[in-house]
């Protein structure tokens, strides 16, 4: 019956907080164990009582910020410098651009918003496809999973005990491979559809942006290069990162006004806030996974079906892709790690970077494909593409995923080799 109360719950679009939170209700009451209720508000907490998840809140505030300051818009230009004269130019510089806001926001859902609002109109404007124009869009927040900072990778950490730093070492060689077969899915679809050949800026034009562009270019140099070099935590690192998104926005490119602040800071607490009820709803439901020892049982079933790592990596791939598909993937992955990462470590030796790496970028793929697809409809709202005409487009990006993922599964040091030992 916890199972069905579960399901009913979901499919009744009770929020995912509520249904976590709820169904774990259910099953102390059903089981007779009415005294696990005293221990309910102490899992509440306990769930969230983690330094490391001050990133979260951090890293939401400097992509808020550089949004409002024009840092965003700089980022862009600096892009046209490296990728524009390109044929299909205005695709590789979204593309570009999106690996440059990975690197600031962490929110894959956040940066489809905001890059369909700063891309998809210029794109149109040179006869570019909108839903094509739009598929890119979306297709570069499957790189905020995998190139830190993460809030993924943040969460996975808190939940399987491993340093936050290390999990974001672990994304920077499939955050390029990644973003390498999106640039060759680029230069082959823009030779079949014969997009424009793009334009190179004059000499002075790209000396502007280059020196309009660096401080920008700055804030991914100090979270990655804070985190890389020992001199600040991922949490102090977004918050050096905040700041440094203020002080430019408002003192150097002067577009961040002091009366935008408050605005800022109430989407960054409402959205933060939304996670952090989730986080704690998902660690009373992970406790009951646990009291019903499902990780066991779990585990005995899918050694019956494989003994080898890459095989087990690949029937993950292929669950949480279902999953991702109907539930958020924040949520998912609270809800998967509890019950899949102790079989990943015991049964198959399986490194958590490794794991963690391949779980989050699974999930995120839920983010565009249908039924629920809450990418696909982000990017559909912001530019008024068909969602389903958008999904068409995004394939091609969906498939170089699923290679990255198979390569990811297959190729350890992809994700372990950067990290010291």
């Amino acid at each position: 019956m916890t199972i069905a109360v579960f399901l009913l719950l979901l499919l009744g679009a009770v929020p995912i907080a509520l249904v976590l939170a709820l169904t774990a209700m259910w099953y102390i009451q059903m089981s007779g164990n009415t005294v696990l209720f005293d221990s309910y508000p102490q899992q509440l907490f306990s769930a969230i009582e983690s330094y490391g998840l001050l990133a979260i809140p951090l890293f939401m505030l400097a992509g808020e910020l550089m949004n409002e300051g024009g840092l965003t818009r700089r980022l862009i230009a600096l892009a046209r410098i490296l990728v524009g004269g390109f044929r299909g130019g205005l695709a590789y510089i979204n593309l570009v651009a999106n690996m440059m806001m990975a690197a600031i926001i962490g929110s894959a859902a956040s940066q489809i918003a905001i890059m369909s609002r700063a891309m998809v109109p210029a794109m149109e404007q040179e006869g570019y496809d909108k839903p094509y124009s739009a598929a890119i869009t979306a297709a570069g927040g499957l790189l905020s999973p995998i190139i830190p900072p993460s809030m993924l990778f943040v969460l996975f950490g808190v939940m399987a005990q491993v340093p936050i730093a290390e999990m974001f070492i672990a994304g920077l060689l499939p955050g390029l491979l990644l973003g390498t077969g999106f640039f060759i899915v680029i230069a082959l679809v823009g030779l079949v559809q014969q997009y424009p050949k793009g334009q190179w800026p004059t000499r002075s034009q790209a000396l502007h942006d280059l020196l309009w562009g660096l401080p920008a270019l700055l804030i991914p140099v100090i979270i990655i290069g804070g985190i890389l070099w020992g001199v600040a935590t991922p949490t102090e690192s977004a918050a050096l990162a905040s700041l440094a998104a203020l002080i430019m926005g408002r003192f150097v490119y002067g577009d961040l006004r002091l009366s935008q602040l408050p605005q800022v800071l109430t989407r960054t607490a409402i959205n933060a806030g939304l996670v952090i009820m989730l986080i704690a709803a998902a660690g009373v439901f992970g406790w009951v996974v646990i009291y019903e020892q499902l990780p066991q049982m779990a585990a005995a079933w899918i050694a019956a079906l494989t003994s080898d790592p890459f095989v087990f990596l690949l029937l993950v791939i292929g669950a949480l892709l279902l999953v991702g598909m109907v539930i958020d993937g924040i949520a998912a992955l609270i809800l998967v790690v509890p019950i899949l990462m102790p079989i990943a470590q015991s049964q198959f030796a399986i490194s958590p970077y490794q794991f963690g790496v391949v779980v989050c970028l699974t999930l995120v793929m839920g983010l565009l494909t249908p039924p629920v697809g809450a990418g696909l409809f982000i990017a559909s709202s912001m530019t008024g593409a068909p969602p389903l005409k958008i999904f068409r487009s995004l394939l091609p990006f969906l498939l170089a995923t699923l290679v990255t993922l198979v390569l990811l599964a297959w190729l350890p040091w992809l994700t372990n080799g950067l990290i010291q030992r």
